[in-house]
């Protein structure tokens, strides 16, 4: 394995270039065809994961957890109500004690700050696996998703339609650095952070793509070779789950939207869906669909990140 990433930290999808990202996509693809032919790859014997979460997960846990399983090594579940932190110890204490014992720190948290202090106080690498401002292990996995299914990434349009979150901040970012020009719908007051478009638009320049966000959904997913759409109403936001769904209603991706896009346009959603509200169960287990592979990528895409760091 390479040796430029080892020892990095994964905080958001600004600490990779492209020839990093391209390498872990590479990577992902060798581990991917090794599990399925059944080509063991102990590559982490001996090497043990802290898995640090403050929100409830269903993919990451699994994903990282069966992840370092494969590849020879051991994941400890660290809920924030079983840690000190509950207790008052700083996450400066915690990251400092935890990098002593284990050899990489992943962590789902609600403030992307957690995740900055846990990486400037590790001794060990530290990986981004959920902030509130952004979700790089998911838009890697995406990325990969796009090259498995379009053959490329550089040159392909990418439409994304929903709340301006994390997922689009770092997909934002991530498909800039690719290559990968991206168009977002989004209604008015649910933009992306204007400082995630600005840095998005800096790397389209540079690779030669353009980053267009604006409020129409079917300007959005013309001509598009991938689809992507989030939950309208994240997790801890169930306050505003009645205004949100009226507003998002003229987003939601159906039969009708995919008739604009490429006629071989792939569908993605980060999961979990509300089926019903912004993707329709026609199109999420139609054949445009790559939803489940998505998914799967996650394990794929995670297992790279893994083994390039440690």
């Amino acid at each position: 394995m390479s040796l430029f990433l080892k020892g990095r930290n994964i905080t958001s999808m600004n600490d990779l270039n492209r020839e990093e990202i391209n390498y872990l996509l590479k990577t992902a693809e060798l581990l991917k065809i090794q599990r399925r032919t059944s080509v063991a790859h102990p590559i982490l014997a001996g090497k043990t994961l802290a898995m640090i979460f403050e929100k409830p997960s269903t993919r990451t846990r699994v994903s990282f957890e069966t992840g370092m399983n494969q590849l020879g090594g051991s994941a400890l579940y660290l809920s924030s109500s079983d840690m000190q932190l509950k207790r008052g110890e700083t996450i400066a204490d915690t990251s400092q004690v935890l990098s002593r014992y284990v050899d990489c720190i992943m962590a789902r948290v609600f403030s992307h700050d957690t995740i900055v202090q846990l990486a400037e106080h590790s001794a060990v690498p530290v990986i981004n696996g959920l902030s509130d401002e952004e979700h790089p292990c998911q838009i890697l996995g995406d990325l990969f998703t796009i090259y498995e299914k379009r053959g490329k990434l550089d040159g392909l349009k990418l439409a994304y339609l929903g709340d301006g979150n994390n997922v689009c901040n770092s997909l934002l970012l991530g498909a800039a650095q690719m290559g990968v020009s991206i168009h977002t719908a989004h209604p008015e007051g649910f933009f992306p952070k204007e400082d995630y478009v600005q840095k998005a638009q800096a790397l389209a320049k540079k690779t030669g793509c353009t980053v267009t966000i604006g409020s129409d959904p079917k300007e959005a997913a013309k001509d598009a070779d991938a689809i992507y759409t989030d939950v309208w109403v994240s997790m801890g936001q169930d306050d505003k789950a009645g205004e949100k769904k009226n507003l998002f209603r003229p987003y939601q991706v159906n039969s009708e939207l995919l008739k604009g896009a490429d006629r071989n346009v792939i569908v993605l959603h980060c999961l979990p869906a509300h089926r019903g509200e912004e993707i329709t169960d026609e199109v999420m287990d139609g054949p445009h669909s790559a939803v489940f592979d998505q998914a799967e990528n996650r394990l794929h895409i995670q297992k790279a990140i893994l083994v390039s760091v440690m």
